[in-house]
């Protein structure tokens, strides 16, 4: 009888391994931005056009994490889980993600494993963090296997591909008898935000750069209130380099009138100039302003996103 016992006790343990697959699932296939952890198999990918996704960390301060307000990401998901053989250890995994997002240039925005030194407020990297499916965005976007488990590891970066922002979320965990790794890679459309240095790289590399974090009303001209920040950044870098001379020069789509749109680029370009002397204190002397209409554009009109990159206005050294 005890034998028996033994068989089926054996037998149970046996069946609630984990079966690693030893290829990738069909139609898969790795980002082209981050390389997979050697020797990882794909077991899951799932890809959302667009949804949101909470990033936990502070935007202000991103090496802590943030359960309360996380950042807001919006854009294109897509989810991977990787299974790797035990050995590879969650710890081990993240810092060899550390190792590689650095030599390509990413930006480490948080890394961390339970017990360390890093938590803030009331909640628990090992609670809130791992306990709470919406604090990872998991069972938004599904899974195959719950990744969730004894040790764990988490690691997020970022870096930028053109015109969009990448952020990579890996969740590293023991699962079984294999280690788990959840990634996420979420796509974002790039913010323009305009500072002194972008500024002094943008113009040195190039002699002009557009901004486009001025705002104004369609068909107005008169400069928002929101592009205080930007109009500081840009009067900072103009008196730094106040013996040089510069066009600020308006641009508009292809939406209405060939000669209203020339008027109007023109008109917000004046606007450009006068806040910068008047309300900033640069020098009169310093600018000139144009108006090119839609004559530049530097994207397709035909769709919102080519319109909106085509209304702008740069700065040109002369």
């Amino acid at each position: 009888m005890k034998a028996k016992f033994l068989i089926l006790l054996s037998l149970t343990v046996f069946t609630n391994m984990f079966a690693q697959r030893t290829t990738d699932i069909d139609g898969t296939k790795d980002y082209p931005l981050v390389s997979r952890f050697e020797g990882s198999i794909i077991e899951f990918y799932k890809s959302t056009k667009w949804d949101d996704y909470k990033l936990p960390v502070y935007s202000n301060s991103p090496d802590k994490i943030n359960y309360e307000k996380p950042m807001k990401l919006e854009g294109k998901i897509m989810r991977w889980q990787y299974s790797v053989s035990p050995d590879n250890n969650p710890a081990y995994v993240m810092k060899n993600f550390e190792v590689a997002f650095k030599k390509r240039g990413f930006k480490l925005m948080f890394k961390g494993k339970p017990g360390e030194d890093f938590e803030e407020g009331p909640a628990s990297f090992d609670g809130d963090f791992y306990g709470g499916f919406k604090n990872l965005n998991l069972g938004r976007f599904g899974f195959a296997y719950n990744p969730i488990g004894n040790h764990k590891a988490l690691i997020i970066a970022k870096t930028n591909n053109g015109d969009k922002d990448i952020y990579v979320v890996e969740v590293i965990s023991d699962f079984s008898n294999i280690t788990l790794i959840t990634q996420d890679i979420i796509e974002v459309e790039a913010t323009e935000t305009v500072t002194v240095k972008n500024l002094s790289d943008g113009i040195s590399q190039s002699g002009h750069l557009a901004i486009y974090d001025i705002y104004f009303d369609s068909g107005k001209y008169e400069i928002k209130q929101k592009s205080a920040e930007a109009m500081k950044n840009i009067a900072a870098y103009l008196k730094a380099h106040a013996n040089q001379k510069y066009l600020i020069v308006g641009h508009t789509d292809n939406i209405g009138d060939f000669d209203a749109n020339i008027k109007l680029s023109l008109n917000r370009a004046n606007a450009v100039v006068e806040s910068l002397v008047h309300d900033y204190g640069v020098k009169a002397t310093q600018l000139k302003a144009y108006g090119d209409g839609l004559t530049a554009p530097v994207s397709s009109n035909k769709t919102d996103k080519g319109r909106a990159k085509n209304r702008r206005v740069e700065i040109v050294k002369l």
